[in-house]
């Protein structure tokens, strides 16, 4: 993905440097250039068409004419020798990446002298070889790091799904009683006053206590559990010191990013710009988290954030698991955070009719499948895997967990908030996962849905679950999302936590709240009220997203 990026501009900048250094040149020589050679220009521009030898016999004219204008421009952005072997971070745009071909030859013209009519002959000249079939690299999950309404260690926060303990109550963080009722047409919406809300947390030992207090949430949940999830993976001070910084990268990201932050900065406006805090503009982006996580641990590879909704963290571990399968990464750290249970993150959902009305009984708010079930509950935290290159755990003795086989994307491509009625999208995503992980239906025996409890979401990704595998007569469904509710752009990586932790015990957790099944859901394929025990062969974990953003990824056994 990165060479192709890197080709697509290398083209455009080339054409539009030529056309520059032509522009300047030709205005220039206007002025005393012989009536007959304009003539010639004017002709040569009414031509609609040359054979290809006379457009190439021109193309050679103008390099040779122009091409030390080119050269000279061209030179100008490409870094000397010595800036490059800096250590300067800047060099990084330079060394980052591989240049194909073309590019590559472009560079030995501008450095040797000679005309540069390559920048403008025909693509259809340039020869390119096959790369050399190499052995993939294997993908596995050495450690695991969670911060949720059910617990900050992974196997607090698993043995309390196993007993179907739910992490849903009443809001505590601000009244909710100061918002009242709202109405919509003849609806009338009341203001959500429960969540999966997060009662104790402390950053004690993983955040310096001074960026403690300025952050937000999103990212001291995010620093916690990624953090735990390299304790949790072994890694060392003594580990630490041995890895290669620049193989080792973060890709966490968030769906809503420092909303309290951001929101704190706009009451701080109403009185002047001097009170807001100075780090409200990057403490409320949502690349910042793994930014601050990577400075902390001195890792240089891979770093940024995706932001796709709630299908966030599952986009950012297929990412972070393609850096090390194409080399450039040997260890990620990879998942989401989200922290919006505020006000106007509340108030926001409450407007789009997406959340449960369902204030006077928390626990039973959150109910995936079940024909009662009337909108999401909300929730926070954060979910962080440790993905590592096979032989590189093996060669430190790391404990592997499962191995991650693969995943996909698609997009709905349809409605803002609301999912294909084919569940086409989601279908698609599916059978791609499995091709590129090279799994067979037969052999995906558990799914950790995404099923938030809305009515439309919940029937549709079903019906899309028993096209692909509904022939498949040992394969169990359930939703993380009924006992904690829906933390958003955190949800994927804490059910990929969940999902590996399944792997791990060989216990699946129920779905708590599923009284009456809808319509057309089959209660047979999914988890009932009791953990179950199941011997996993492969596990697909979904999540989707509002703008119709699908993602699948695949986990197994390792073997």
């Amino acid at each position: 993905m990165i060479h192709s990026a890197a080709s697509s501009m290398a083209s455009p900048l080339c054409t539009w440097l030529v056309a520059a250094c032509m522009s300047v040149t030709c205005h220039a020589d206007r002025a005393g250039t012989p009536k007959a050679a304009l003539r010639s220009s004017k002709r040569s521009r009414r031509t609609k068409a040359l054979p290809p030898n006379t457009s190439q016999l021109n193309m050679r004219l103008i390099s040779s004419l122009y091409g030390s204008s080119i050269q000279g421009l061209i030179s100008s952005f490409e870094p000397c020798d010595d800036y490059c072997n800096t250590h300067n971070a800047f060099s990084s745009l330079f060394r980052s990446t591989t240049p194909n071909r073309r590019h590559t030859r472009l560079n030995k013209l501008a450095h040797s002298g000679k005309t540069m009519a390559v920048a403008v002959e025909p693509a259809h000249e340039v020869t390119t070889t096959k790369k050399p079939p190499t052995k993939q690299r294997r993908v596995v999950v050495t450690g695991l790091g969670v911060v949720t309404p059910l617990g900050h260690e992974p196997d607090v926060y698993y043995n309390n799904l196993l007993d179907g303990v739910s992490g849903i109550s009443e809001i505590e963080t601000f009244d909710c009683a100061e918002y009242p009722t709202a109405t919509f047409g003849l609806n009338i919406l009341c203001f959500q006053r429960i969540a999966g809300e997060i009662k104790s947390f402390s950053t004690d030992g993983w955040v310096a206590p001074k960026l403690s207090k300025r952050m937000d949430k999103f990212m001291l949940y995010l620093l916690t559990a990624g953090k735990k999830a390299l304790v949790d993976g072994g890694i060392t001070e003594d580990v630490m010191d041995e890895l290669n910084k620049e193989k080792c990268g973060v890709l966490i990201g968030s769906a809503m990013g420092g909303m309290k932050v951001f929101n704190d900065a706009i009451e701080a406006l109403r009185v002047s710009y001097k009170k807001m805090n100075p780090f409200c503009v990057p403490f409320a982006t949502t690349n910042m988290g793994s930014a601050i996580l990577a400075m902390d641990l001195g890792w240089m590879g891979p770093n940024y954030s995706i932001s796709t909704a709630c299908a966030t963290s599952n986009f950012c571990i297929l990412n972070a698991a393609n850096h090390i399968i194409r080399g450039e990464a040997d260890v990620m750290l990879c998942g989401g955070s989200d922290a919006a249970i505020i006000p106007i993150g509340l108030g926001g959902f409450v407007a789009c009719r997406a959340l449960s009305q369902r204030n006077t009984d928390p626990t039973k708010a959150s109910r995936p499948w079940d024909i009662n079930r009337d909108g999401f509950v909300m929730g926070e935290g954060a979910g962080v895997l440790l993905l590592e290159d096979l032989e590189h755990a093996k060669k430190r003795g790391a404990t592997i967990y499962a191995e991650f086989l693969g995943g996909s994307f698609t997009c709905d491509a349809y409605h803002v908030t609301e999912p294909r009625p084919d569940g086409a999208g989601v279908i698609l995503c599916i059978e791609k996962a499995l091709a590129q992980s090279g799994v067979s239906k037969e052999d995906v025996n558990y799914i950790n849905a995404h099923a938030t409890s809305t009515p439309a979401g919940d029937l549709k990704e079903f019906q899309a679950l028993l096209h692909c595998f509904g022939q498949n007569p040992e394969l169990r469904v359930n939703s993380t999302k009924s006992m904690i509710g829906h933390l958003l752009g955190a949800a994927g990586g804490v059910e990929a936590v969940a999902t590996v932790q399944a792997i791990r015990t060989g216990w699946v957790h129920p779905n708590i709240n599923l009284e009456n099944p809808d319509q057309g859901v089959d209660a047979k394929v999914l988890v009932g009220s009791k953990k179950e025990r199941l011997d996993i062969k492969a596990a697909l974990s979904n999540s989707f997203g509002f703008g119709g953003h699908n993602s699948s990824i695949i986990f197994a056994p390792y073997k």
